[in-house]
């Protein structure tokens, strides 16, 4: 119960404090807790408590704190009696872990100052072709568009027609119809969609297989309850080929940023360990075996 009454207080004075020092009747190594050889002190928590907290939440958050750094403590103390024997192996783990994170920090020090983002579209495309075999496709790709309109339109021979046209006008033709109709049409020929999305612009069920679709450059049909479906398939890859350039462009990206930053590291070594031989920091010493 004092330890609550300690807390409210100093939750209380801390707020009005506010940012700036502790009040100098508030002892700042007062302690607030003790858990075994460790102690939380009136400094610790004014280091944590958040600023603009009120009232009870400021006394609801030091008093979850406090509860938190004594269940950590006596857990600390636990592990440390159940592990004393194996505290060497611990130490050696926790120093290679502060000596790996140190390095990183280095090699990070010295790519932040160096990178360059940077990437030419044809330094993607020498990548692309050096190791084409690298990026295989697992399922099918298409491009293609789908038209979906009413069933009793009165002109879908027509629409066919121009859909199914060559020439430039009548594509502008097509697209006007559409327009002015409200007609949905999901256009992919410039981009590739993985076929099952382009199916899914279907009346199909997923249970089926629809190979028997991949026709390039032919003029389709379907229909359900309601609506009648147009679409044509205009380019296929399938699963196994190429991917093309564009699909995985960035990932080309992320490749080579990824071999920039290794280069990097690799050349700071190699200046750093050749100014330590020229300084006489580095000695290696082997013996040879006859």
């Amino acid at each position: 119960m004092r330890l609550l009454l300690t807390i409210a207080t100093f939750a209380t004075l801390l707020l009005t404090a506010g940012c700036q020092e502790l009040p100098v009747y508030l002892d700042s190594g007062k302690v607030l807790a003790r858990a075994g050889k460790s102690e939380l002190r009136v400094r610790d928590l004014q280091a944590v408590v958040p600023g603009g907290l009120t009232g009870e939440d400021s006394v609801s958050f030091v008093g979850m704190y406090v509860d938190r750094w004594v269940k950590k403590q006596i857990k600390l103390q636990q592990a440390e009696n159940l592990f004393s024997a194996s505290a060497e192996d611990i130490e050696s783990l926790v120093e290679e872990y502060r000596q790996s994170l140190l390095i990183r920090k280095l090699d990070q020090y010295f790519i932040d100052r160096q990178i360059d983002t940077v990437f030419t579209d044809e330094e993607v495309a020498a990548y692309y072709r050096d190791h084409i075999g690298d990026f295989k496709l697992d399922r099918t790709i298409v491009r293609g568009r789908i038209l979906q309109f009413d069933q009793g339109y009165r002109q879908a021979s027509k629409l066919l027609a121009l859909m199914g046209s060559k020439s430039p006008a009548r594509q502008k033709d097509f697209a006007d119809i559409c327009l002015k109709n409200n007609f949905v049409l999901a256009d992919f020929t410039g981009t590739w969609v993985e076929f099952g999305e382009f199916l899914s612009y279907l009346p199909t069920l997923r249970s089926q297989n629809y190979d028997q679709l991949l026709k390039p450059g032919e003029i389709q049909q379907m229909r359900d309850s309601r609506s009648h479906y147009y679409f044509e398939i205009t380019d296929v890859l399938r699963a196994g080929e190429p991917s093309p350039p564009e699909r995985v462009r960035e990932t080309i990206r992320r490749i080579l940023f990824n071999q920039r930053q290794s280069e990097i590291v690799r050349r700071c070594e190699e200046q750093m360990l050749e100014r330590a031989r020229e300084n006489g920091e580095v000695k290696i010493y082997l013996t040879e075996q006859e």
